[in-house]
Order: structure tokens, then C-alpha cells, then sequence
């Protein structure tokens, strides 16, 4: 090898400013498409997911409502009751969640029972005001009721 062949490669080691500044854009042309649809996901992942633990919290309040013998939950139930054993005041069959985080959504707020008449079922309504945690609202701030 000649000297100034060594002195090229030796000479070119890293980048050039303008190579960073097109890999840098290029990177943040992506984002700015790409990002907007992966947070909307996540929000619509948190609906589901609330969505399905109402529905379950529901259907444990029915059971403890059959087990009790009930037609209705009484004015003064509260979601706490599915977490007691039965010497605790829960329901014969209860516990009927294992862990208090069962009853918080996804947002982190505490899910609440609306007592009859509920807006959407007879004897109850259990809701998830989503992640303003204030009734009403749109997108991801849209109640869940089930």
C-alpha cells in the first residue's frame, strides 16, 4: 500500500456533520408518523382492558348478589365487599377478588358501582370514568359502563 492510501482510510474515521443532521431527520420524520398511532394504541389498550375488568367486577357482584340472596345489591354496597372473606362480612363463596388492585382501572382510579336504577342494566352499573376520572368525556376520556 502507498502512504496516501493509508492516509485516506486513517483520514476518514467518523461521520460527517451533514451525515448526522440526514440520519438525525430521518429519524424524526419517522417518529412524527409513527408515534401518533403506537399512543393511540396504548389508549384503546387501556379502554379494552377496562372494558373487561368491569365486566368481570360485574359478574362477581351478581354472584355475590346470588350467593347473599339478594335480587339487588343493597343501597349501601360497596366493591370493597368482593375483597372480604366470609367470617370478614363478605360473601359464603368470597373472597371474590384475591388483590384491592382488582378494582382500580387502568388510569388508576377506583371503578364505582352506580346502584339501581343503573343508566345501561336494572339493578346496577359498573363504570369507569376513564382516564380524567371525571364522568363524561371522549376518546380515552369516554366512560365505560357495563
Amino acid at each position: 500500500m502507498s502512504t496516501s492510501t493509508k492516509n485516506t482510510k486513517t483520514i476518514r474515521r467518523g461521520f460527517t456533520l451533514i451525515e448526522i443532521i440526514v440520519v438525525v431527520m430521518i429519524i424524526t420524520v419517522l417518529a412524527t408518523l409513527i408515534l401518533p398511532k403506537i399512543i393511540g394504541r396504548v389508549g384503546s389498550a387501556k379502554q379494552a382492558a377496562a372494558k373487561s375488568k368491569a365486566a368481570t367486577i360485574a359478574k362477581l357482584v351478581n354472584l355475590y348478589i346470588l350467593d347473599m340472596g339478594l335480587s339487588a345489591p343493597r343501597d349501601d354496597f360497596d366493591l370493597e365487599v368482593l375483597l372480604l372473606t366470609p367470617d370478614d362480612g363478605g360473601g359464603p363463596s368470597g373472597p371474590y377478588l384475591e388483590r384491592a388492585d382488582d378494582l382500580i382501572d387502568p388510569w388508576g382510579n377506583s371503578f364505582v358501582i352506580e346502584l339501581p336504577p343503573g343508566t345501561i342494566n336494572a339493578s346496577f352499573d359498573i363504570i369507569c370514568w376513564g382516564e380524567d376520572g371525571e364522568p363524561g368525556g371522549e376518546g380515552v376520556n369516554e366512560d365505560i359502563t357495563q
